[in-house]
């Protein structure tokens, strides 16, 4: 095996990325760096190298301990990669997973008209604090009182 590889290859082999295609898509998109230096998918690394990988919200910290050619199963990633990633970055992983589901159940899918109703009119009352009020409005018409009052 040669002592350089593609980074692409290597960041899919290692099951960074699902694909190799979004492997190198990330390093078009600029977010596969090497000592704040972007990469192109066919830049070459080496062992001891040490990659950050941006996946929104947080930032991969890797360092290349071995280069291979097949991808390889989970269980054997450590093998190949050393993971610098801080317990911060994880954190801001679990908070915005957290939040990004708040409100939600998992696989309820889209609002149907009626929640979506109900949530416009409850965001219109936090933002609103005279919304009850106002939704009388149109009764206090002085004609509607004199109906009631004749009957």
């Amino acid at each position: 095996m040669s002592e350089l590889q593609r980074i692409d290859k290597w960041l899919w082999a290692t099951r960074v990325f699902k694909t190799r295609s979004i492997a190198a898509d990330a390093c078009k998109k600029g977010r596969v760096s090497i000592s704040g230096r972007t990469l192109k998918p066919s830049s070459m690394i080496k062992v001891g190298d040490r990659i950050e990988v941006r996946k929104p919200p947080m930032t991969l910290s890797l360092e290349v301990l071995q280069l291979l050619n097949n991808r390889v199963g989970p269980k054997l990633v450590h093998i190949y990669q050393r993971n610098l990633t801080p317990q911060s970055e994880y954190d801001l992983w679990e908070l915005h997973r957290m939040t990004s589901q708040a409100g939600r159940r998992k696989g309820t899918g889209r609002p149907t008209k009626k929640e979506r109703r109900d949530l416009e009119e409850f965001i219109q009352s936090e933002t609103n604090p005279n919304w009850f009020i106002d939704s009388f409005d149109d009764v206090d018409n002085d004609d509607d009182w004199t109906d009631f009052w004749d009957e």
